[in-house]
């Protein structure tokens, strides 16, 4: 391990990512001084593959423009490997064995006696939670690579954990929106630079040029782009609900005269999602290309002048619109709004933003650029956040009271909120309280 003989070991970071989009995150905040000067620390990037079956999916290592992310390390590490035969999404240690585990992971790892810094997602599940156990003495960092970030934490973190996160770094997908995550436990916020992580992008979107089918994609020359996120798999939608979802998002490309249509599956999506989709691309008389590959769909926008980005509420559709100035549009969120269970669901603010603030391309909306967070923005996600987490945000309740008193009968508002959830919470827009059996009994002798 390098050593510096004046102060002793150099501290480590270790920076835990499961997905190439939060990859990209961290490597922008690395380049934009966010984590020091190079050579401060020695920087480790810790692999999680949480997938139901890790071995049978995608891995990460595989995806265009990997290599290039982790050239910016000092090494990878596989927290799959390191825990094995146990599921990275279940296990943690036990309180007891904490100390352990340490010795183990500083064996393994060659750390040796240096400080530890921890930067996680999703710090309230594993793997993060488990991180945090086995170095209780790390500062903490959390990064939120996605839409998420403006929701309230989903559930609560432990207090000795969360007295250790420093602070929550978000790329700015939504100008002028402030995150509603941690800050409960009143962690500051701070943003990565857009231009550090569009020319992450970049690099990413460089590596691309010699695939095949990023080569055929772009000789079709499309003008829109199809972004699937696999819903059936969070279990939002039946399959067979999210083919005819996909087979929509097509026929409005279509029909706002897109004759050349990218579709971009998610990777762990069936082969039958772009079957039904080539047969209803021929009934509409577009040409599809189905970009069956493992990249992001950031570098595809590198390479081609989409004028149009359609999705559900894929953090995707945002980063087309702000650092491509792509127009976008949204097909199914009120049906998914409608849907979505339990109400304090992750999903619900980043449908909540989407629903509010892209064209939806069904109801006749122009596709567009979104600017920056419009003021009706805000209070709305605020007071969905309430509805939420209503115990971990209680200063919330007058300003949720105020706003429901004012739109909870505003049809662009109200299917936010479920009838049930403002009912249980006493808001306005939920059924009248039924009165006590004892008020009841003497309305009834009153009646007599």
């Amino acid at each position: 391990m390098t050593t510096d003989t004046a102060t002793g070991p150099r501290p480590v970071q270790i920076f835990q990512v499961s997905t190439l989009y939060g990859a990209a995150t961290v490597a922008a905040a690395v380049d934009a001084g966010l984590y020091g000067a190079p050579g401060e620390a020695r920087r480790l990037l810790l692999l999680s593959h949480n997938a139901e079956i890790p071995e049978t999916a995608l891995r990460l290592e595989s995806m265009t423009g990997y290599d290039r992310i982790a050239a910016r390390f000092d090494g990878v590490l596989d927290w799959n490997e390191t825990i094995h035969p146990y599921h990275p999404a279940a296990w943690a240690p036990r309180p007891e064995e904490t100390p352990l585990w340490q010795r183990v992971l500083r064996t393994a790892w060659d750390l040796g006696t240096a400080r530890v810094e921890l930067v996680v997602e999703s710090i309230q599940v594993n793997p993060a939670k488990a991180l945090g156990a086995c170095f209780p003495e790390s500062s903490v960092e959390v990064y939120a690579d996605g839409l998420m970030s403006y929701g309230p934490t989903r559930t609560d973190v432990a207090q000795s954990l969360a007295c250790r996160i420093r602070r929550l770094l978000h790329l700015d997908l939504v100008p002028g929106l402030t995150p509603m995550l941690l800050t409960e436990y009143g962690t500051p916020s701070a943003l990565v630079p857009d231009d550090a992580f569009r020319a992450v992008l970049a690099e990413i979107a460089a590596d691309a040029d010699a695939d095949p089918a990023v080569a055929e994609a772009v000789a079709a020359q499309p003008t829109a782009l199809l972004l699937g996120q696999y819903l059936a798999a969070l279990g939002l939608l039946t399959v067979e609900e999210e083919e005819e979802l996909h087979v929509r998002m097509l026929r409005g490309a279509a029909a706002r005269g897109h004759s050349s249509i990218v579709f971009k599956p998610h990777p762990t999506a069936p082969a039958g999602y772009s079957t039904a989709l080539r047969e209803a691309a021929e009934e509409a008389g577009v040409r599809l290309t189905v970009l069956d590959v493992p990249l992001l769909a950031e570098t595809f926008y590198e390479r081609c002048a989409l004028r149009l980005v359609v999705g559900c509420f894929s953090t995707a559709m945002l980063t087309a619109a702000v650092y491509y100035g792509i127009p976008v549009a949204r097909v199914g969120t009120a049906e998914l709004l409608e849907r979505l269970t339990p109400f304090e669901n992750s999903n619900r603010i980043p449908l909540t933003v989407v629903d509010h603030l892209v064209p939806g391309l069904e109801e006749g909306g122009e596709p567009a650029v979104p600017g920056p967070a419009p003021a009706s923005l805000a209070p709305l996600v605020r007071a969905v956040g309430y509805c939420m987490r209503h115990k971990a945000h209680p200063e919330l309740r007058a300003e949720t009271e105020l706003y429901l008193a004012a739109h909870h009968a505003d049809p662009a508002v109200a299917h936010h909120f479920g009838a049930l959830r403002l009912t249980q919470l006493g808001l306005p827009g939920g059924e009248p309280a039924a009165a006590p059996a004892r008020q009841r009994r003497s309305l009834v002798r009153g009646r007599r």
